[in-house]
């Protein structure tokens, strides 16, 4: 049996990046690589490159999956995409009778971590209490700091990451109170948490880390209401999308309320504008969008298009492959 015809298509940056030598030598034998890696902008200089193509290895970079890209890759039976979202391309794909895979569970597997690092230091309140010590050189313990026994956890959304936040935080000896539009009581027994509302999510809890896709119905879901009934010296982290907080809102409690904490991996927009308040305020902690995956955890990506290249060919369904309802949540 003739073996099929592949490429790879994504940003130059990333390929070596998430494509290693490991994953590149599982991968040549498993397909015939029919030409050098490709980016958005080769394809469109020549998308004969395409015409022969059974299966794209992709990533970060992936070229629109438009009427022209369809027409070029007649023969086009599926993209495995070693990265998170593919809202950007996916829709079309699918129409077309393409297969779709993501690797969004791998790639959330590092946001859960950030998540959960910075959920125990907001327990422990390291970044007010280190702010303290070296701008101000007071060397006093707040006067409340919950540490990691009995203390609440907040999530807000148990999608896949707001999950794996879950599963991490068993080893730990805290409450978790989940605000979530498909749990219910039963399932939060079952999960061995306390189903709350949202507005009761941060009213009782400690640490509130927010997980929640964006969709035209999440935009603005947590507003300055929720964010002012938190409790005294909580801690805010928020590693999905910055539109899901309504921002000035949020800024106009955190000005209020310097006891308060918030670690923001995302804002709205993306950087902040060089005027944002964000920037001034010394109790809002601003990381540029690193909790997904960085530095030698895109391999990691790149080792689950593998596996899902060897279920495709062997004929077994794929592990994450995206339907038109999953592209309705996807952040």
């Amino acid at each position: 049996m003739s073996r099929k015809k592949a490429i790879y298509l994504l940003g130059s940056e990333h390929f070596q990046g998430i494509y290693g030598d490991e994953e590149q030598t599982r991968i040549a034998g498993l397909v015939d690589i029919v030409a050098p890696p490709q980016t958005a902008e080769s394809i469109r200089e020549n998308p004969s490159v395409l015409r022969d193509v059974e299966i794209i290895l992709s990533g970060w970079g992936m070229a629109d999956v438009d009427d022209a890209f369809i027409r070029s890759a007649p023969k086009l039976k599926a993209i495995f995409y070693a990265a998170g979202s593919v809202k950007d391309f996916a829709g079309r794909a699918l129409d077309a009778g393409i297969l779709v895979t993501s690797a969004y569970a791998a790639n959330g597997i590092p946001v859960a971590e950030y998540c959960v690092a910075n959920i125990i230091m907001g327990l422990k309140q390291f970044l007010p209490q280190t702010r303290q010590a070296h701008t101000r050189r007071i060397w006093n313990r707040a006067p409340r700091i919950p540490g990691a026994y009995r203390s609440t956890v907040g999530l807000v959304s148990l999608g896949m990451v707001g999950r794996h936040v879950l599963h991490l935080l068993r080893s730990y000896d805290v409450r978790i109170i989940v605000y979530c539009i498909t749990m219910n009581d039963q399932r939060a027994g079952e999960l061995g948490v306390r189903n709350g509302s949202l507005q009761e999510v941060f009213a009782v809890s400690d640490v509130v880390s927010i997980h929640t896709a964006l969709t035209p119905e999440t935009v603005g879901m947590i507003t300055g209401k929720h964010i002012a009934a938190m409790k005294e010296g909580a801690t805010l982290i928020n590693t999905s999308r910055g539109a899901v907080i309504r921002e000035p809102e949020m800024v106009e409690v955190l000005r209020r309320r310097p006891d308060l904490t918030a670690v923001l991996d995302v804002t709205d927009p993306e950087p902040p504008a060089q005027d944002s308040p964000l920037y001034q305020l010394e109790n809002v902690f601003l990381t540029p969008h690193i909790a997904g995956s960085t530095g030698p955890e895109c391999g990691r990506m790149g080792s689950y298009a593998v596996k899902e290249l060897e279920n495709y060919l062997a004929g077994k369904p794929p592990i994450h492959g995206v339907t038109r309802e999953m592209l309705r949540t996807m952040a």
